[in-house]
């Protein structure tokens, strides 16, 4: 596949690594992500999961949480690794694309992939725009 940035191959390889450490005792449901951001710096995140629901953090706003606390710049790609849901490709949920439009602006490239071979890709004001809350600061 041909990426619109070229940095999202190089991602995509770290969310692997990171879905590999997520923590899925519950749903067995193992998703990674990485970031990228304006500075070239690569942020990965894991999904953890709690017995309480409410707990839990997704990969990409645990990656994107990163990329703030250690003051890394502006995101510009975000790939995600996840098992297929309903057959197709898994995009980040309505949180994660809430944080993200928040922190990186409509242009942040999404490259999500099911670890299979299969990948896509999509600017998050494209994936956000059925949220209720679609502004930025």
């Amino acid at each position: 596949m041909q990426f619109e940035d070229a940095r999202a191959s190089e991602a995509l390889k770290d969310a692997e690594q990171a879905l590999e450490r997520a923590y899925a005792p519950y749903s067995n449901f193992k998703m990674g992500a990485a970031v990228v951001t304006d500075r070239d710096a690569v942020v990965p995140g894991a999904l953890v999961e709690n017995v309480s629901l409410g707990l839990a953090m997704c990969a990409e706003r645990a990656a994107l949480f990163g990329v703030v606390a250690q003051g890394l710049g502006r995101p510009e790609v975000l790939a995600l690794v996840a098992p297929r849901t309903s057959r197709q490709i898994t995009w980040p949920c309505g949180a994660c694309l809430q944080v993200a439009l928040e922190l990186g602006g409509p242009d942040l490239l999404v490259v999500a992939s099911d670890g299979a071979g299969e990948v896509a890709q999509a600017r998050i004001g494209e994936l956000a725009s059925r949220l209720p809350f679609k502004g930025t600061r």
